[in-house]
């Protein structure tokens, strides 16, 4: 059952990657990369203190930055306790799979959609009673784990293992968080803006 679960995970993998357009490969190539998000790090970081008192914005942003770290730390474990390789670095594939990176670490599970993940579910947990639209922030790790298929370095399970992971170190965040704030009373006035139970 296993070794079908693999073959099927393979036969996705080339299938999504054959998709690609050469006229496209600019755009993935650069989403991708960890350094176009930057903005979007520093919108994080606003809105929270925006969004939060000074102590309490504190917090937040320790858990924000714990989110990534607990997240990182993990998928680099399971990387290396697995030893997945990677379809790009798998000679079967390179004739018949389009490949535009060419990392040599490990493939399970994806750093990009785990870590990606972890921020956005706890900064979505963090500030969805402050802003509605908070949600929209989830379009950047459907797009940063695409990428991964796309430029030839994941295979599907391992972005579904990444946000699997991303998602339950991002609820042990926002629960220690929330414990903190609570504990400290440092709730803004606003009754919508404080970390409530999920």
């Amino acid at each position: 059952m296993f070794e079908q679960l693999k073959e099927w995970d393979r036969e996705l993998f080339i299938y999504l990657n054959g998709l690609g357009l050469e006229r496209f490969d600019a755009f993935w190539i650069q989403i991708t990369q960890e350094e176009t998000w930057i903005p979007l790090y520093i919108l994080i970081v606003f809105l929270i203190v925006k969004a939060y008192s000074k102590k309490s914005a504190l917090i937040v942003l320790g858990g924000y930055l714990l989110s990534f770290l607990m997240t990182f730390g993990l998928t680099r474990l399971i990387k290396a306790s697995v030893a997945r390789v990677r379809p790009n670095n798998v000679v079967e594939l390179q004739d018949i799979i389009r490949i535009l990176q060419e990392p040599t670490y490990y493939s399970f599970v994806s750093g990009h959609t785990s870590t990606s993940t972890a921020i956005t579910t706890f900064i979505v947990l963090v500030l969805r009673h402050r802003f509605k639209w908070i949600y929209v922030l989830y379009l950047w790790p459907l797009l940063f784990a695409s990428s991964r298929i796309y430029v030839g370095v994941h295979y599907p399970s391992d972005l579904f293992a990444g946000a699997i992971i991303g998602v339950i170190c991002a609820v042990i965040c926002y629960y220690i968080v929330q414990h903190f704030v609570r504990d400290k009373n440092h709730f803004r006035n606003n009754p919508e803006d404080p970390i409530e139970e999920m």
